[in-house]
């Protein structure tokens, strides 16, 4: 085998035969047990904070005992670790088999919440009940699109097809059209559908798409997200809320000014658990949207610190593992689960601070919901199962204008040396 160690920082050009020297020799090996650490040091600090306001939300809603939230934020926590263990260890390549018949289910998933009744508190059409269950359909709709979009572009990545328009851009949009369509139009999640774009950029990026078909894309979204604010009366109100918050207190802008108000609350060391007074009617979506808010008000500064610290991390170790992934496809995969969850947690971090508009979006791991916590579980558990096969390097594929380079990562070696394995990789 070629020589392929680049001298100490040195990064130098890495020829196609060698390039697949190099990914030829990756076998399984110790995974990132850091993403399971993280990932329960996270659902461990939601279930606290559920557990503390479950008695506020039981006597404010009339709803009796006050441990029904956290049992069933209990059973969701052990549905996410069996959806990690399953895929954790189904292969990739067969994810990537079954991708198109998963994104059909989910858009059938989609439909069906289209036509599930509604009820006063949720009047979107975005769940799908059946009794006392729901489940999202957006979040199963995210986990298929990252499977169907990371095997489309590592196939025309493949064919050398990723700068026809006709073959790759075209089929990129009338995607984005449609699940604009049901997720933003009609079931009104212009925050989900906001995660879902920024994935596919993320993805279209780290692929190789042409920069200037990405930003025909950028374009053609930013006047489809003008479009839906300025074509619907609620989206206005929030528009205007976020840049007046002050002025509609008590009317469109109560949840911000209360956010802001529990935040302002637990100082800079908290009131503690069990104590604070906004799950108590005063703060909507307590368990939900604005977790981050009553945990602020519970932990305080340090503790919100804390708290941004363990995601930063988390989304460290993934990109980390996307780095040293050993195939394109697997690349996408963990790059689409990076940008899956950080986005969705700028979203409603920034939303409670009052950076952002507020938008009804969960945070990972931590807001109260069975299906968030399933989805982001599976999703996190296609990360580990490539970390099995991560590389002693971080490598670039040879995209146009992004380099062809391979830089040494000796010092963060994951699991011990080599050999070719073909049969077991992802």
């Amino acid at each position: 085998m070629p020589n392929l160690r680049p001298v100490a920082g040195e990064p130098r050009r890495v020829s196609a035969s060698s390039r697949q020297a190099v990914e030829g020799t990756m076998r399984r090996h110790r995974p990132d047990y850091w993403l399971i650490v993280l990932t329960i040091l996270l659902l461990a600090i939601g279930l606290v904070v559920v557990y503390s306001i479950g008695p506020a939300l039981s006597a404010t809603r009339g709803e009796g005992s006050g441990t029904n939230y956290v049992v069933r934020q209990l059973v969701a926590i052990l549905l996410s670790a069996v959806a990690f263990l399953v895929t954790s260890r189904v292969p990739l390549r067969v994810w990537r088999k079954w991708q198109w018949a998963l994104l059909g289910l989910a858009i059938l998933g989609t439909i069906v919440a289209l036509l599930t009744p509604v009820i006063p508190n949720y009047p979107a059409h975005r769940w799908i009940r059946i009794g006392p269950l729901s489940l999202q359909s957006v979040e199963a709709l995210k986990f298929a699109l990252l499977i169907t979009v990371s095997g489309f572009f590592a196939l025309q990545a493949k064919r050398g097809e990723l700068k026809d328009a006709r073959k790759t851009l075209y089929p990129i949009l009338v995607v984005l059209l449609v699940v604009g369509l049901l997720v933003a139009g009609v079931q009104s999640d212009l925050g989900s559908m906001g995660v879902i774009a920024v994935m596919f950029a993320v993805m279209a990026y780290v692929a190789g798409l042409p920069m200037r078909r990405m930003a025909l894309i950028g374009l053609i979204a930013l006047v489809g997200v003008v479009l839906l604010i300025s074509s619907t009366p609620y989206r206005r109100a929030r528009l205007n809320t976020y840049l007046n918050p002050a002025s509609s207190c008590q009317t469109t802008g109560y949840q911000a000014c209360q956010a802001l108000i529990a935040i302002g609350s637990g100082g800079m060391f908290g009131l503690g658990v069990g104590k604070g007074a906004q799950a108590y009617g005063y703060l909507p979506e307590a368990q939900n949207d604005s977790i981050f808010a009553i945990y602020a008000e519970k932990f305080g500064f340090v503790g919100a610190v804390l708290l941004a610290g363990l995601f930063v991390t988390l989304f460290a170790r993934l990109r980390m593992i996307a780095e040293r992934a050993p195939t394109l496809y697997s690349r996408l995969v963990v790059v689409g689960i990076l940008a899956w969850l950080s986005t969705q947690t700028i979203i409603n971090i920034g939303a409670m601070i009052g950076l952002l508009p507020l938008k009804g979006i969960t945070l990972p791991l931590i807001s109260y919901g069975g299906t968030s916590v399933l989805f982001v579980g599976a999703a996190l558990g296609l990360a580990f199962q490539v970390s099995h096969y991560t590389s002693f390097t971080s490598r670039q594929l040879p995209n146009k204008g992004r380099g062809d380079y391979e830089s040494s990562h000796d010092r963060g070696r994951i699991g011990r040396s080599y050999h070719p394995d073909l049969s077991r990789r992802p």
